[in-house]
């Protein structure tokens, strides 16, 4: 490139900003030149023919309403969603408020988990004495383990954490926490219970590899291991 042409193109930089700034500082210029308006042509977005500027204006409106049409949907489906979650919850706390005693409490959990959360492979450890008291409920849904049982300490890094997460786990923490059903898990959510798992751990789990997964939300997850936590205790 010659010092002549760097020098033009340099020149046409310095002409372009300074149409730019001011169109900028002028947005009525063409209000008081129409017939340059007029005779401005820019490429169609979606083929090969021109539209003028206003009608390329026009588009720009239309693709940022359909973007923000779009943004509003999404918002108004996540609200929903969580309205029916907030709902799902607080008729979760009023099974664990009516239940009489400590049986009566567990199978309100295993119940309002079937029913209201479609958790059909739920599990509910409890240690360090509190799953006395539940001698005559199913295995299948709860169990008392020592704490240093070898499965139980598996989660360790878990408890540590003292926050549910979602995912996928080793095939013989599975085993641990399903048992004979462990073989049709895909994602298992992991909630434990009290101060970093002193009380128990939470399992549910899901033939669908994506129900829990990693990148999801486990606010109300860690609300109901909250009130399972409270109501093992007084009870």
């Amino acid at each position: 490139m010659t010092t002549r042409e760097a020098r033009d193109l340099a020149v046409e930089s310095i002409d372009e900003e300074a149409v730019a700034r001011y169109l900028q500082l002028n947005p009525d210029f063409f209000e008081r030149h129409q017939a340059i308006l007029g005779r401005l042509r820019l490429p169609h977005a979606r083929s090969a023919s021109t539209i003028s500027l206003v009608e390329r204006q026009v588009e720009v409106l239309r693709e940022r309403q359909a973007e923000l049409e779009g943004k509003l949907a999404e918002f108004v489906k996540v609200a929903r969603a969580n309205d029916a979650l907030s709902a799902k919850i607080q008729r979760f706390t009023r099974r664990l408020l009516c239940a009489g005693s400590r049986h009566a409490m567990a199978q309100a959990i295993e119940a309002s988990l079937r029913e209201d959360f479609d958790a059909f492979h739920s599990t509910l450890i409890l240690t360090n004495g509190h799953g006395t008291g539940f001698e005559d409920l199913p295995e299948r849904f709860l169990r008392a383990v020592a704490p240093d049982d070898a499965g139980y300490r598996s989660f360790e890094g878990l408890f540590a954490s003292g926050k549910p997460r979602c995912g996928q786990v080793r095939d013989s923490q599975r085993q641990f926490l399903f048992g004979a059903d462990a073989g049709e898990i895909g994602s298992v959510a992991l909630v434990p219970l009290g101060d970093h798992g002193s009380i128990g751990l939470l399992a549910l789990g899901s033939h669908d590899r994506e129900r829990f997964h990693p990148g999801m939300s486990t606010e109300f997850l860690a609300r109901m291991g909250e009130l399972i936590a409270d109501a093992v205790i007084d009870r």
